[in-house]
């Protein structure tokens, strides 16, 4: 865990502070936080009082500060979302953020003070974030917030939670915004549904769901994610590139669910996305643990199947089963603190805070800083006090609802759209004021019966209809049995991060959607943005033509969003080269391919040019101009100045002008030699038999001339002959010749060294053998190496290592390899099983070991057996298996 930093220089004062705090009853009058903590029904006492939550128990917690200036921050947010302003996509970062709006450093390390001295572990937290998380015992946070814990029954659920019995006050001369983890009754829920499921609650057969045929590209022609970028994307120019996104999850996942799905639907996993724990909350899911990451895993599918090139995902973990923490979350998304700013940000759970506008200042930070949050408007169809929206009711937010898409064919264009039965969408039942966008004339109509008062929701729409594939809980993947508004919000993050990458090429970034959508809509151009979905119905909504309370504008139109936020692409084109760097030697010649990639529709032809070249080098372009490929050919003299030069290639279209560089090096003319190697260099034969080893002739700075090997210093007895003599490799090439040894049944037995020499003119170069002869007396046996033999290998990796098998006293017979001690969950293969050495020589075998996700970590030393009859000889392998 990271954590919390603090300057050393304001080391003493801290403590100081904390030992004030603990020492000097009264110096601060308690103060109360600025949001709500008590759950109405304790509360009121319908909540049944069960017991006291046990004073040893630890909970996880957060202290979030409030703004200095949230007045300040609202009248920004207006300014930075104004054309007119001079502010006007002058986003802030994190850093400038916190400098102008945020807690000063003193109250920063006034609470980092008062935790400790209240006896709370610090896990992680930033003035930038404004969260600090931490852990402590039920006595202490009681003690700490003048409160009592208690536990109460559920009025709606067969279940107890904890909770706070008054609103809590603390002992700082200033007011904290909130404080989360008092209470786990809200239990989060993800916006995904069943078929199954839907259908047992409409009473229904689940055959009946679906009434027509899915066209996706998946398994059974279920839905994938690039399926939805083909129906509301439709192009290849944008996918992502230097976008990143965010996924706020109450439960952490398992990455290999996520490779099953690419691994079975044929397609390449962009990358690994990075998991981040928030909190102290674990970013692991298995179903063998009880947990299921169903939603998480589908977040990622359609997140990344939208932008597929998008630079990473960041998954924001901050809860799990027993509670949850969304200020973790969300204050980690708003700094740098953890990862990269992500501008595009999916959230597919629902759940109820006690106080619905603890988020916020953060939520409006982010429309400070470039960024948006979707949010899945939920699966039960119309809101109301029963049907919870939150946080998809929340003004600051982006809400999404769902529809029933067919496309023409897999992988095809969008074809019709109808709402989704289960889409939620309504009247905000936390009684959110209606936002300015929403009071626009044209917005809010008799026919879609929305609220002139409140906020109304969702603000647009995606597929949400049980027609995808789905991988999760480390099981069989399921086909056409998960719906819900959670596939719909992690569509608009990707379709967003395609927006900000051409707002990016245009030199600007997207601030907060909904003030630009909204406006656009109500224009005779509505059609160029959305499909509007005017049929289906969602409970007591229906899709209608224009804004509606089931599917709100509706699903993006390819690429008329894009354009509306991020402005047209501009024309334009790219260079590259391949290879980038590349040696040529004097008097000759090399080759690199120029790549001309169009952006923003650009159709036309480029002219190439080289320049600075090196004295003595000259460029040549096979194709000039060009609208694709050329390849450059460098030539050096004779002459040429040798070194390494930065060599610019320019592209020219009219205006436009592109570059790319070459690491061009040149090298003085090499003289021509040779070098010599035997392998092996060691050979055993006995009295009366052979043994052989390879002579490797390797050519450098153009040798291709003829070698004639020699043999010296052999013992008596023992002859040398090759196979091919001389031998001739090709200019910087290698040639191979088999010596093979012969040992008469009289040889001299013993050590000697033996002296291979190559020559050619008048260049000879020498490498040696060692050779035993043994006497023709000894016991056929072999004898087992492996290298390497200790090794580590990773969970779900494979480590290769070379067994070699050596013939002792002329044994040739086949020798089976087996293995005995395995580790759970390692494995081995051998490239060949038996393996037979020659007479009086060695064999070598591959030996591949893995360790799936089960295998225990740790250290094992197991034996590795090779049997020939009643011949048995073993080698030890130490194995360590790690995370």
């Amino acid at each position: 865990m990271r954590n919390t930093p603090l300057l050393p220089r304001l080391a003493a004062l801290v403590c100081a502070a904390a030992f004030m705090l603990i020492t000097v009853p009264g110096q601060a009058q308690p103060q109360s936080p600025l949001t709500r903590h008590v759950r109405d029904e304790v509360v009121n006492g319908k909540a049944q009082l069960v017991g006291k939550l046990p004073a040893s128990q630890t909970l996880l917690f957060d202290i979030v500060l409030p703004l200095r200036d949230r007045a300040g921050l609202q009248d920004f947010v207006q300014e930075v979302q104004s054309p007119a302003s001079s502010s006007y996509h002058k986003f802030l970062t994190p850093q400038e953020f916190t400098a102008r709006f945020g807690p000063s450093q003193e109250d920063w390390e006034a609470l980092v003070a008062f935790a400790k001295a209240s006896g709370f572990e610090i896990i992680s937290g930033t003035r930038e974030e404004r969260d600090l998380r931490l852990s402590g015992s039920v006595a202490n946070i009681e003690k700490a917030f003048h409160v009592t814990m208690g536990t109460y029954h559920d009025l709606t659920e067969d279940r107890t939670f904890f909770a706070v019995d008054r609103e809590p006050t603390v002992d700082l001369p200033f007011q904290i915004w909130h404080i989360t983890g008092l209470d786990n009754d809200s239990k989060p829920h993800p916006m995904y549904v069943k078929k199954s499921d839907y259908a047992k609650a409409h009473g229904i057969d689940a055959s009946r769901v679906v009434s027509h045929a899915t066209t996706g590209s998946g398994p059974s022609a279920s839905f994938l994610g690039s399926d939805m970028r083909a129906a509301y994307y439709g192009g290849t120019a944008l996918t992502g590139t230097g976008q990143t996104i965010g996924l706020f999850e109450f439960l952490g996942t398992d990455l290999a669910d996520l490779t099953t799905y690419y691994k079975n639907v044929g397609q390449t996993e962009p990358y690994t996305p990075t998991l981040i724990s928030t909190g102290g909350y674990s970013t692991s899911c298995t179903a063998s643990s009880g947990c299921d990451d169903t939603e998480q895993t589908l977040d990622m599918t359609q997140a990344m199947g939208m932008a597929p090139g998008s630079t990473m995902l960041y998954m924001y973990v901050c809860g799990n089963a027993s509670n949850i923490s969304d200020t973790a979350c969300i204050s980690a998304m708003v700094s740098t603190a953890s990862a990269p700013l992500s501008k595009q940000i999916s959230c597919s759970w629902g759940w109820t805070p006690a106080d619905p506008g603890t988020l916020d200042p953060y939520f409006e930070q982010m429309a400070s800083q470039g960024q948006n949050f979707f949010a899945a408007s939920g699966d039960s169809s119309a809101w109301s006090a029963s049907n919870e929206a939150w946080p998809a009711d929340d003004a600051h937010v982006v809400s999404v609802g769902g529809t029933d898409l067919t496309t023409s064919s897999a992988a095809g264009p969008w074809k019709s759209e109808t709402a989704w039965a289960d889409s939620g969408g309504g009247i905000s039942p936390d009684s959110i004021p209606i936002p300015s966008w929403q009071q626009l004339s044209g917005v809010i109509t008799s026919s879609n019966r929305g609220s002139t008062t409140l906020r109304n929701g969702p603000d647009v729409s995606a597929n949400a209809n049980f027609t995808f594939y789905v991988c999760a809980d480390q099981t069989t993947c399921t086909a056409n049995d998960y719906g819900g508004t959670s596939f719909a919000a992690p569509m608009w993050a990707g379709y967003l991060a395609l927006a900000n990458e051409q707002a990016a090429a245009n030199g600007d970034t997207i601030g907060f959607i909904d003030p630009i959508l909204y406006p656009a809509a109500l224009t005779s151009s509505y059609g160029t943005y959305f499909h509007d979905i005017t049929s289906g119905s969602c409970g007591t909504y229906s899709g209608i033509t224009g804004y509606d309370l089931c599917t709100g504008w509706g699903s993006p139109n390819t690429t008329g969003i894009i354009n509306l936020l991020a402005g047209s692409a501009t024309p334009s084109f790219t260079l590259s080269a391949s290879p980038s760097s590349l040696s040529v030697t004097q008097g000759n010649s090399g080759n690199s391919t120029i790549t001309v990639t169009d952006a923003g529709g650009f159709t036309g032809s480029v002219t190439l040019a080289a320049s600075g070249l090196p004295s003595g080098v000259t460029a040549a372009f096979g194709t000039n101009p060009t609208t694709g490929t050329s390849v450059l050919t460098f030539t050096a003299s004779s002459t040429a100045t040798t070194g390494t030069s930065t060599v610019t290639i320019t592209g020219t279209s009219g205006s436009l002008t592109a570059t790319t560089t070459i690491a061009l090096t040149v090298s003085a003319t090499a003289t021509p030699n040779f070098t010599i190697g035997a392998s092996p260099a060691s050979v055993t034969v006995t009295q009366g038999a052979n043994g052989t080893s390879t002579i490797t002739i390797t050519g450098t700075g153009g040798f291709n001339s003829a070698t004639t090997l020699s043999a010296t210093g052999l013992p008596t007895g023992v002859t040398a002959a090759f196979s091919t003599n001389p031998v001739t490799p090709p200019a910087n090439g290698s040639a191979t010749s088999t010596l093979t040894l012969t040992a008469s049944a009289s040889a001299t037995v013993g050590a000697a060294t033996v002296t291979i020499t190559g020559t050619s003119g008048s260049t000879s170069h020498s490498t040696t053998i060692a050779l035993t002869v043994n006497a023709s007396s000894g016991t056929k046996n072999f004898t087992l190496s492996l290298s390497p033999s200790s090794f580590t290998v990773d969970e779900r990796g494979s480590v290769s290592t070379t067994l070699t098998v050596t013939s002792v006293n002329g044994f040739n017979s086949a020798v089976s390899l087996s293995v005995s001690g395995f580790p759970s969950g390692v494995s081995a293969t051998a490239s060949a099983n038996p393996v037979t050495p020659p007479a009086n020589g060695s064999v070598n075998v591959t030996i591949r070991w893995s360790a799936s996700r089960r295998a225990p970590t740790g250290t094992s030393t197991i034996e590795l057996i090779g049997t020939s009859g009643s011949l048995t000889n073993e080698t030890p392998v130490t194995i360590t298996v790690a995370p």
